[in-house]
């Protein structure tokens, strides 16, 4: 008996700039920006090239500015540094994604500054 392998993958950068930019849900409905990544990533990365590398990288990096949020909530009490971080993860959330996203779409590896690799 012969097994044929019909999952092959498609190239789709349509779909990983899509990821990179569902990202910004924070901004427009304050949630959805690590849900939607992740279940795009979970549904997509045996069935688009690359989607494994570009969802791995977007999960990481939404899970690091969780991280430095809670850290900076605290941090706020020290001479209001805190502050400051939130400000820096405001920023670096919104314009790194729509960075990676024409990385994404330009055929390119994504790259957020100052991620912890969660998932490797």
């Amino acid at each position: 008996m012969e097994v044929i392998n019909h999952t092959q993958k498609r190239v789709d950068t349509q779909l990983l700039v899509i990821t990179h930019l569902s990202q910004l849900l924070y901004y427009v409905t304050g949630f959805g920006g690590l849900i939607v990544p992740l279940i795009l990533w979970l549904t997509q990365r045996d069935k688009v090239i690359d989607m494994d590398e570009h969802g791995k990288a977007v999960v990481n990096f939404q899970i690091s500015l969780i991280l430095y949020t809670i850290i900076s909530i605290p941090a706020i009490l020290l001479l209001g540094l805190g502050i400051l971080m939130l400000i820096a993860v405001g920023i670096l959330g919104f314009v790194l994604p729509i960075i990676n996203a024409v990385k994404a779409n330009n055929g390119e590896a994504p790259s957020y500054f100052m991620t912890i690799r969660f998932i490797s």
